[in-house]
């Protein structure tokens, strides 16, 4: 994937309407979004479809990135992220709640990898694993169910009984502690 200047550079060509621009940001982000989006619909019809409506989107409206206010990716994952949620409220309305204890399914593996790379994702689904099960419960199960089920805040707030501004920090706070985590446990070069 191209770095963020970059990407910060196609983007102002596309808001320019050069479709060559779009071409090579689509070539560099498409995979990783698609990834995003599997994640959270986990159905390949729809995260097809809710790539395809997000690039649409950055197509029409990639005048308003603002580079000051965030990352390119950043901006396209959210734009890929609530198509998403979007699109889930549209075909899935009656979202299952995990029962207590139990912990929301999440979408790892695709079959069709290579064994290597399969071994790669596996090791760092493992290091996430094991970095979740130091979160606080509250934490874990809204970080779960924001990013792997595709819960906005307002039905976090809802399905877990608790204050918009508490599920906000619990998801804050959550991802804060995964990163730190997450930093500790990657090998330093020597």
């Amino acid at each position: 994937m191209a770095d963020s200047e970059q990407l910060s550079v196609w983007l102002a060509a596309t808001a320019q309407g050069d479709q060559r621009a779009f071409q090579k940001l689509y070539d560099s982000c498409a995979s990783h979004l698609y990834a995003v989006l599997l994640r959270i619909l986990k159905r390949q019809d729809w995260a097809e479809e809710a790539l395809q409506d997000s690039f649409l989107r950055v197509w029409r409206k990639s005048e308003t990135y603002a580079p000051d206010k965030g990352s390119p990716l950043a901006w396209l994952s959210s734009i890929a992220r609530y198509r998403a949620l979007d699109l889930l409220r549209m075909k899935r309305p009656e979202v299952e709640m995990p029962e207590e204890g139990e912990e929301p399914s999440m979408f790892w593996a695709d079959p069709s990898q290579d064994p290597l790379s399969r071994a790669v994702e596996s090791e760092g689904v493992s290091q996430l694993q094991g970095c979740l099960k130091t979160l606080q419960t509250e934490q874990q199960r809204s970080v779960l169910l924001a990013y792997y089920e595709g819960y906005t805040h307002d039905e976090l707030a809802q399905a877990m009984k608790a204050p918009l501004g508490t599920v906000k920090s619990w998801v804050r706070r959550g991802l804060q502690r995964l990163r730190e985590c997450l930093e500790s446990s990657v090998p330093r070069p020597a």
